[in-house]
């Protein structure tokens, strides 16, 4: 037997007027995902447990089996692992954005008008993190460069206690009563004014407003943790594992749960990412592990920016050359396997950031006799009665392991 999750980051959404009161999953046209939800057992489950924030950190860690109550540390140390860093015990990690802020001229005044800066460029973004760390740089602090984006700053010998906000759920707002506070706040909040000096005329962002691009003209810090201590994935469920993702933070997870993590070119984490590429190398490494997580970024970050029809469009994109080059690839190995589609959590347009909804889930096995079942969404999920209440059970399903 095989398996596969296949996680569409954010798909899960809230009734859209524009949509007729339907959601982007019942408006998308997802013919392969309709065709398995007639031999799938549908539900809801809830992905983040009560009390915590709904993350993609959390709720992923909860769909892959790791309950965030026990195992979270936090976002960045995550990212961190995946970005090769060593983190010891007595060090704190955390996410450094490049963001695009109006040009208000007093910087906490400022509006977060982009949290990715335009998705900025991989190759740009090194250059402007290059020049943060030659001026922020220290004995005690570094920061990392990542992907587009997203970056890391490691704090040495430091402690949490920082309140941050995410950039993305301040979207469109005035960043004054979102600046850090608590342990660190004020030396991390002077970074980010100091960093609009230096960021704001630097060649790299006088040639995107040229271009007609957004600069990335500041950093913003969250997402504080420190060093994860995940279970061993083989050892937790008994079975091999790898991960295909473009980000950071699932790449993390998974070399701190010692998975395979496939790269895969031209995968970005954006509606452009390379969708058939992940769907066959996927195919291709189950020829070698029994389980493959395959998370695709982009019904999220089209939520997070307000982009309806784009995200009706990644989802039709995930059904259409990963659902379908998933099954028929299993299918012609003529070998049993088992899928569960389902988001982590939903990034609803309404309110373009996360939310702690219950998610809709398909759990679809090739050897399941036909139900009545036409459709997978989130009105059909909750219409059929079954609610996991605890979001790290459902891999438990999947595997067939005990009575959930």
């Amino acid at each position: 037997m095989k398996y596969v999750i296949i996680l569409c980051d954010g798909m899960s959404d809230y009734n859209i007027p524009e949509l007729n009161g339907r959601t982007p999953l019942e408006a998308a046209f997802t013919p392969n995902m309709d065709a398995l939800a007639a031999y799938s057992e549908l539900g809801l489950a809830q992905s983040v447990p009560v009390g915590m924030k709904p993350g993609s950190d959390t709720a992923n860690l909860s769909i892959l089996g790791y309950d965030p109550a026990l195992y979270y540390s936090g976002r960045s140390p995550l990212e961190a692992l995946a970005m090769g860093i060593t983190l010891k015990d007595t060090d704190i990690a955390i996410r450094c954005n490049l963001v695009t802020l109006s040009d208000d001229d007093i910087y906490d005044n400022k509006i977060m008008l982009d949290y990715s800066a335009g998705e900025i460029t991989t190759p740009e973004a090194h250059q402007l993190i290059k020049h943060i760390e030659a001026n922020f740089g220290s004995l005690r602090m570094h920061f990392h460069a990542g992907i587009s984006y997203r970056h890391c700053l490691v704090m040495e010998n430091a402690a949490l206690g920082t309140v941050f906000t995410p950039p993305h759920d301040i979207t469109g707002k005035q960043i004054t009563a979102y600046m850090p506070s608590g342990l660190y706040g004020e030396e991390i909040a002077e970074m980010q004014r100091r960093s609009y000096a230096l960021l704001d005329n630097h060649p790299i962002n006088i040639a995107r407003r040229k271009a007609k691009l957004r600069p990335a003209n500041s950093i913003w810090l969250w997402g504080e943790g420190v060093k994860p201590k995940l279970k061993d994935f083989y050892e937790k469920n008994g079975i091999k594992g790898a991960m295909i993702s473009a980000v950071d933070l699932l790449k993390g997870i998974a070399f701190g749960a010692n998975m395979t993590v496939v790269e895969v070119e031209g995968a970005n984490g954006t509606l452009h990412t390379n969708y058939l590429g992940k769907a066959q190398a996927a195919l291709n490494v189950l020829e070698q592990v029994d389980f493959v997580y395959i998370h695709i970024e982009a019904p999220d970050e089209m939520g997070h920016q307000g982009e309806l029809n784009n995200k009706i469009k990644a989802i039709e994109n995930i059904d259409r050359d990963i659902v379908k080059t998933v099954v028929e690839g299993l299918r012609a190995k003529q070998e049993e396997f088992s899928i569960l589609i389902c988001p982590d959590h939903a990034t609803p347009i309404a309110i373009r950031t996360h939310s702690s909804d219950p998610i809709p889930y398909m759990l679809y096995r090739s050897n399941n006799p036909k139900n009545n079942n036409t459709k997978y969404n989130e009105k059909v999920c909750a219409e059929s009665g079954l609610f996991v209440n605890q979001g790290s059970k459902l891999i438990e399903k999947l595997l067939e392991r005990g009575n959930i």
